[in-house]
């Protein structure tokens, strides 16, 4: 109970504090690296279809997370603060249940870019659901439960503490690693006409661990078989 507690406490601080110093910042191209995380508290699971030149292919099983409203801001490190307050109350009880509910990871943020670099964008913050919970996850005011069928996703990971500056570098690198592969193709199919490029950013990590953090920039798609 301890342990649980302490991770809960850090999660929160990792995403209250603010921007970390430039020294703590590394990026990383590394690939298919396991995030540590994930064995101390509960992930979705997933099957690695391939590990490419900078990316990872990954099929992720059916899953549900409860998320947050479109959050208009022009940092996601502040939209993320926004959305990680309301759904860290949602696990502490603030729910319909009163129940409350496990820390899990990663938490995500679902990233529509604005047309402009000081312009809002838009970004919806999730938390994975307990698979104990998946069956009938507690609805919230202010909150909306998003139920994923099996689905593809392109990954990049990189490391040190997320910053607004580097996340649209990561996406931008992640976009070129895969060109020219049947993944990039099944992945503008799926955009269809939309004129930007939504991608998610995947974060693990407590402020207390400063080396070997694992992010990860997530582009999903579906895959015709």
């Amino acid at each position: 109970m301890a342990a649980s507690s302490f991770l809960k406490v850090s999660f929160l601080l990792s995403l209250l504090s603010a921007l970390w110093p430039e020294q703590t910042r590394r990026s990383s191209s590394s690939i298919a690296v396991f995030p540590p995380t994930c064995n101390r508290i509960e992930c979705p699971s997933f099957e690695t279809i391939e590990v490419g030149n900078g990316y990872e292919i990954r099929k992720y099983n059916s899953t549900v997370w409860v998320s947050t409203y479109p959050i208009q801001d022009i940092s996601l490190v502040e939209a993320t603060r926004t959305g990680f307050l309301q759904l860290f109350d949602y696990i502490q009880g603030k729910n319909s249940y009163e129940e409350k509910i496990e820390m899990t990871g990663p938490v995500i943020t679902e990233v529509t870019p604005s047309d402009g670099p000081f312009c809002e964008s838009s970004f919806v913050v999730s938390f994975f659901v307990p698979k104990k919970n998946q069956a009938n996850p507690a609805p919230a005011k202010g909150l909306h439960i998003q139920k994923w069928k099996p689905t593809y996703v392109a990954i990049r990971q990189f490391g040190g503490f997320v910053s607004d500056y580097e996340v649209g570098e990561e996406a931008a690198a992640l976009e070129a690693s895969l060109a020219g592969t049947i993944w990039s193709a099944a992945i503008e199919k799926n955009r269809g006409s939309a004129p930007t490029s939504v991608y998610t950013v995947a974060q693990y990590n407590s402020p207390f661990e400063f080396k070997n953090r694992v992010n990860e920039i997530w582009l999903l798609f579906d895959l015709e078989e």
